[in-house]
């Protein structure tokens, strides 16, 4: 023992030493794994702030650990800050970088910022070729390159139910019929009416739609999109049939559907009483104006997030129940509400034995409509709001690692012009009435 201290009680000085680092980082373990697993189970129920505290706190108490970094990426993006995102995300990768999931996140906060080359870059690696074709061919030009009358310009809608459709032209043709719809993602174009008026394909990828149907989606381009005062240069497209969609159209002919993506060049208003589409110029000027309006008008305001390239997703609540992430899908004609299984069952939700087929993006769906008591979305209260039960694609439920417990639709927001602000990721939701006709 000659050159080691004995200690009270028997222990050296070394072995005490050991002992204590060894509590040390057990007790580090155990909080790190708890903290991990409070944070994780904050992120599942869409509780996003709480998620991005409880996760701060496990990286402030570990060395950088993946899975809190990668989360906190993932946070950043749905709130549609980029560049903390980015910086998360590039964190995450370098200690992980044979790991698919932050490259992937990483090439949406690139697609976001128009950044199409660094985008195609991320996707070629992961194997989606045609997107990546189609990205890289922007490389020499400015997508989405808006050109506008004045700062804000008012489209009307051809007919608003059972979803709105206005007129829209593409590489300057004559007028054609479009849904609006932020359900959708790109603006669609009818295939054959793609190829008929120039549309540049890439390939094609299968996508997921209604009830989990899967249907071939051409990746293209076009080179404008006009609207009354407003022309978009350098526009990306899907080309999808969409001549089914003509019972939704009031009998009209669909040539496409303009979905969140391009919206999202805009602060934008579904304007249902005055039956019309309002597009702002983004800017923070224009923010502060629609948010001035909504106070002064008594608005309701919901903040929203926006997970992959445009589920923009808000808190809501079925029958009262607890708070449930929800998707603000405007596009489901003759309902409000659609969800999956489990909030069926957790809503105490009947269903009745009528069903028919409805018609979704890849087909025919089979449903079974039924009324919910109470539907909310943030502090906008209905009662009464026609659903359907077979359409949500149960693949949707946890997609993103969080749960999206049902989607809301047309006929909630048919009373109100609603009014969404990427750049302050807020919803305005104001009641007023139908204009004298």
């Amino acid at each position: 023992m000659g050159q080691i201290l004995k200690m009270k009680g028997g222990l050296s000085f070394l072995n005490r030493k050991f002992i204590t680092l060894l509590v040390s980082h057990t007790l580090t373990s155990a909080v790190f794994a708890g903290g991990l697993e409070a944070a994780d189970v904050a992120f599942r129920e869409g509780r996003f702030a709480d998620a991005e505290k409880l996760y701060g706190e496990v990286v402030g108490a570990a060395n950088e650990p993946f899975e809190a970094v990668l989360r906190l990426g993932e946070i950043a993006l749905y709130s549609n800050q980029l560049d903390r995102a980015e910086q998360r995300l590039r964190s995450a990768i370098q200690l992980r970088p044979d790991e698919k999931h932050p490259k992937l996140l990483l090439a949406e906060v690139h697609y976001r910022r128009d950044e199409f080359a660094q985008a195609a870059a991320l996707l070629r690696d992961w194997g989606s070729p045609a997107l990546a074709d189609k990205l890289a061919s922007f490389s020499e030009q400015k997508p989405y390159d808006l050109v506008m009358t004045d700062y804000i310009t008012r489209v009307k809608f051809v007919s608003t139910d059972p979803l709105p459709v206005i007129e829209g032209k593409v590489n300057g043709n004559k007028p054609v019929y479009f849904v609006i719809d932020t359900g959708g993602a790109e603006l669609i174009l009818n295939t054959e009416y793609g190829k008929s008026v120039g549309a540049v394909s890439f390939g094609s990828e299968l996508k997921l739609f209604a009830a989990d149907q899967e249907a071939s989606s051409e990746q293209a381009r076009i080179d404008s999109f006009q609207l009354p005062g407003v022309e978009i240069r350098n526009v990306p497209v899907h080309l999808l049939d969409t001549s089914r969609f003509a019972v939704v159209a009031g009998g009209r002919r669909v040539d496409g559907v303009v979905g969140t993506i391009l919206l999202n060049r805009f602060i934008f208003t579904f304007d249902y009483p005055a039956g019309q589409l309002v597009l702002r110029r983004r800017s923070s000027a224009a923010s502060t104006e629609v948010r001035d309006l909504a106070q002064a008008a008594g608005a309701i305001t919901i903040p929203y997030w926006m997970a992959g390239d445009h589920f923009m997703v808000a808190q809501g609540r079925v029958n009262g129940g607890e708070p449930r992430m929800l998707f603000v899908d405007t596009g489901l004609a003759g309902g409000g509400f659609l969800c999956p299984e489990s909030m069926i069952q957790e809503a105490k939700i009947s269903l009745g034995n009528a069903s028919f087929d409805g018609i979704g993006g890849a087909g025919t769906v089979k449903v079974t409509p039924f009324m919910v008591d109470e539907l909310s979305l943030g502090g906008v209260l209905q009662r009464n709001v026609p659903s359907f039960a077979g359409a949500f694609p149960s693949s949707l439920e946890y997609r993103f690692g969080f749960r999206i417990a049902g989607l809301v639709s047309h006929s909630f927001f048919r009373p109100f012009s609603v009014t969404f602000d990427p750049l302050s990721m807020r919803m305005y939701v104001e009641a007023r009435p139908a204009p004298n006709p």
